[in-house]
């Protein structure tokens, strides 16, 4: 089965250009069982594709790494070493049939490179795919309902641990205090809302690792909409939690939520609850019954994405000291 030797791992760059040409190099890929079409180019080596553009490209869903030989595929499968455990990292979170868990890129070199270098097929300007070593990626799991292995898309699980459906990545150490640097959920489990689990468990993390900050920016446009939904919920949760009398400020919704304060400004315009007239210090003035009727009007749940106590975290596994890669065999 191919993947990206360590030995070509030298470069420190870590990130796309500004700008990649949208032409595909990889015209079909095949994860497990399950046939999509990318978007955009990766960088896959063209030795171990079979060329300067693949027709079809055989993903191990396990440890994704890479063929472009059907056999080979087949093959790899049925011995990887992966497929009969949980997936690699710790587990820090798990609820509701959805578990997270956190992967040193450093512990977990050729995972990490490999999950990058498959979600670059599907994110056009950012992909962490050479010095995964300063970055943690979060993989979130859909759990098997516990009567069986057959996941809600119809697909079969060779184990019992789940499918990693998605994951997002961040820098180990964020001058600008970034709290997310790529999130992808995969095409098969997309406009399923699984992007708000993971961008509500960036927050939560950023709040114990006291990072107040946001996703690394400018946003694509599906990532800026993803986020104004996401920035819209809890702004909406928070005024509307709040007791009848009580004034909520931005700033207020800002340290609640651990949102930037130009964030939550944003998510107010967006929902499109400002009154035209502001106080006498210039602050904008939100109506609440505007708030009640943009939440009936796009459904949106009061109650919070993920549990915030369900979260098992502690000073080792927040820093990445304590992530393994004791099951080894990523917009």
């Amino acid at each position: 089965m191919a993947g990206i030797p360590s030995t070509v791992i030298t470069s420190p760059q870590h990130r796309a250009p500004a700008r990649t040409t949208t032409r595909r190099n990889v015209e079909n890929v095949v994860l497990g069982n399950l046939h999509f079409v990318p978007e955009f180019p990766s960088f896959y080596p063209e030795e171990l594709i079979g060329g300067r553009k693949a027709s079809w490209l055989y993903v191990c869903q396990w440890c994704y790494n890479y063929t472009h030989e059907l056999l080979k595929h087949a093959a790899h499968c049925k011995v990887c070493p992966c497929k009969d455990e949980s997936p690699p990292g710790e587990l820090i979170y798990e609820e509701d049939g959805y578990a997270i868990h956190q992967v040193d890129g450093e512990e977990n070199k050729l995972f990490a490179q490999n999950l990058s270098l498959f979600a670059k097929l599907f994110l056009d300007t950012k992909s962490v795919f050479f010095d995964v070593s300063s970055f943690l990626y979060y993989l979130l799991i859909l759990q098997p309902p516990k009567s069986g292995t057959t996941l809600t898309n119809g697909t079969s699980s060779a184990a019992a641990y789940g499918q990693v459906v998605g994951f997002f990545s961040k820098e180990k150490m964020s001058w600008d205090n970034n709290n997310l640097a790529c999130i992808l959920i995969f095409p098969p489990w997309q406009r399923r809302n699984l992007g708000q689990i993971l961008i509500a468990a960036s927050y939560i993390l950023g709040r114990h690792e006291g990072r107040f900050g946001g996703p690394e920016k400018p946003l694509s446009a599906p990532g800026r909409k993803a986020y104004l939904a996401y920035w819209c919920g809890e702004a909406a949760r928070e005024i509307l939690g709040a007791p009848g009398k009580k004034t909520v400020s931005v700033r207020n919704i800002s340290e609640s939520c651990w949102i930037l304060g130009e964030d939550v400004v944003a998510a107010l315009r967006e929902m499109g609850i400002t009154e035209s007239r502001k106080t006498a210090g210039g602050n904008l003035v939100v109506n609440k019954s505007r708030v009640r009727a943009w939440v009936e009007k796009h459904r949106v749940s009061l109650t919070p994405i993920v549990d915030a106590d369900a979260f098992l975290l502690d000073e080792a596994s927040l820093d990445g000291s304590a992530v393994g890669g004791a099951s080894e065999g990523s917009e």
